[in-house]
């Protein structure tokens, strides 16, 4: 369901003459559908690059990469727009939300957005609210207001909303309690089971070897520096 071909990313330093630097090489990777994939590496070896490579936030200088029958690397903007719609699942360590919308229509906006009906899309988002424990009275009110605990729940929530076939996840179980965090692990191995295909950064090295079935360090990817 998704897959890396020789991928490599250089930055410009346009503030340093135009520096480049080579921050990626060659990176090969396939995820099945159903299988969880950990990045691992140390800090700056290239594992949030790479997610954000996959997303289509970081331009790619050369290779594929594959969501499905889609090359996010050759894809033009309106297609990387259809694709987080409708394919790939991001779930992000911080939660970027319009200012005034409530909760519960954060959490349901992915499926109103694909014409889901309103009062499923409602349905859903309060089931995830609710085994995410976010108390209901909070529900109308808007995230921004929350917590940081919250709002990394609100967001977990929203980005489990719809059953995309393929996810990316970015630290899910970080700071959360351990009736939250084992919610979030049953989360993911429900959409495992259902077939999505998951890359995502853990931390949590016992979440990791729980739900992943591998694992890659990032640094064999990143370009060495001759001595």
């Amino acid at each position: 369901m998704i897959e890396i071909k020789n991928v490599s990313k250089t930055f410009t330093l346009h503030n340093q003459g135009a520096t480049s630097i080579n921050v990626m090489r060659d990176a090969n990777l396939v995820v099945k559908a159903g299988e969880c994939v950990a990045l691992t590496g140390n800090s700056g070896s290239g594992k949030s690059t790479l997610m954000r490579m996959i997303y289509g936030n970081y331009l790619t200088q050369d290779g594929q990469i594959l969501i499905g029958e889609l090359d996010v690397v050759q894809a033009e903007p309106r297609d990387i727009i259809e694709l987080r719609k409708t394919t790939l699942g991001y779930v992000s360590q911080f939660l970027r939300v319009v200012p005034r919308v409530s909760t519960l229509n954060v959490v349901a906006e992915p499926l109103l957005k694909i014409g889901v009906d309103v009062d499923v899309a409602e349905a859903r988002a309060k089931d995830l609210l609710a085994r995410l424990r976010i108390p209901q009275n909070l529900w109308q009110l808007s995230p921004l207001t929350f917590s940081g605990g919250e709002q990394q729940r609100v967001n977990i929530a929203r980005g489990f909303a719809h059953t995309y076939p393929a996810m990316l996840l970015d630290e899910p179980t970080a700071s959360l309690d351990a009736k939250n965090r084992e919610t979030v692990l049953s989360l993911i191995e429900e959409a495992k089971a259902r077939g999505a295909a998951i890359i995502g950064i853990f931390h949590d090295e016992a979440a990791r070897d729980r739900v992943c079935d591998q694992q890659i360090d990032v640094s064999v990817f990143t370009p060495k520096v001759a001595a």
